[in-house]
């Protein structure tokens, strides 16, 4: 009996390409340097699209792909992915979550901690001499005891929130509605007030039309000139641009980033910044999780083309 026909769009680790090869008949687009060529190649054949989040299937893709039952996503976002095209096709689509939220969690608040406490700096003061020739290192800001805020509390945004209150600290968040699960933490109905009440504004809800930009110029500089913000979800729901220039004029104080526009070529005016912390969109980057959000993607793969439920769709 053939094997269902994948289309992969992006390469996955050597312990997640192996057992997927073995199952499916994979479709490498990524090998390709002419993605349109390879996908009237390919597409007409192909049952099922095995992508990732920052890669996506967009209308075209799918258009190519006629025979398309699902689209399986390596990742928790699945906002690069055409949902509406998917839906007119009657494709189901399937995420990672749950798997990576703790990592993730883990990332933002290590940021957090070591931007605020100018750790990477303060490494680079050892190496380089300058303890021995300038003394002790300059002061920064404490964690503990000050003020989080939330924006989205979801699986990552209240494993955020476990995590800060081991640090004293007075916990906001900002949803579509108040959360049951979370009695201690004061809801506030409106981003910029949670902006204006926060030290510390961690954007961890997820992308979408509605959310684009819900970071803009008004609730960046709501945070402040003492405030900082951490993005763990997507880089569509922070303008950029308003971030770089409140960072340039200092009406905001810092940023901590592992998400970008255009990644991996992110705005160069980043680079010329020492008040933001940049990380190379990782913060699912452990062994661990990267090899569960593997099973995962395979799993409901499996799951669709046995004829039973799927594990995790989104659609």
């Amino acid at each position: 009996m053939s094997k269902p026909v994948i289309i992969q769009v992006g390469p996955y680790p050597d312990w997640d390409q192996g057992p997927l090869d073995a199952a499916f008949d994979v479709r490498k687009m990524f090998e390709s340097k002419d993605k349109g060529a390879f996908l009237k190649q390919h597409g007409a054949d192909a049952r099922a699209i095995a992508t990732r989040g920052e890669l996506g299937a967009d209308a075209d893709m799918i258009a190519a792909c006629p025979k398309c039952e699902v689209i399986s996503v390596y990742g928790v976002g699945y906002d690069a992915v055409d949902l509406e095209a998917a839906k007119i096709h009657n494709i189901s689509v399937t995420n990672t979550p749950d798997v990576l939220t703790e990592d993730v969690a883990d990332l933002g608040v290590a940021m957090m901690l070591c931007h605020s406490r100018g750790i990477i700096g303060a490494e680079t003061w050892v190496r380089d001499g300058s303890w021995v020739e300038k003394g002790l290192y300059p002061l920064k800001h404490r964690v503990f005891g000050r003020k989080a805020g939330i924006l989205g509390l979801g699986r990552i945004g209240f494993e955020v929130g476990k995590r800060l209150t081991g640090f004293g600290m007075d916990i906001a968040y900002n949803d579509i509605a108040q959360k049951d699960f979370a009695p201690d933490w004061t809801f506030i109905d409106n981003p910029v007030e949670l902006a204006r009440h926060a030290d510390f504004l961690f954007v961890t809800l997820a992308a979408s039309g509605e959310t684009r930009h819900i970071v803009d110029r008004e609730l960046i500089e709501a945070v402040g000139p003492q405030g900082m913000i951490i993005n763990i979800s997507r880089a569509s729901n922070i303008d950029e641009d308003a971030l770089i220039t409140a960072l340039q004029s200092g009406t905001l104080g810092s940023a901590a980033l592992d998400v970008f526009e255009n990644e991996p070529d992110l705005d160069p005016r980043f680079l010329s910044l020492d008040n933001v912390l940049l990380q190379p969109h990782h913060a699912s980057g452990t062994f661990e999780t990267r090899k569960a959000m593997g099973q995962l993607l395979r799993d409901n793969l499996t799951a669709h083309f046995a004829g039973q439920a799927l594990l995790t769709p989104v659609l």
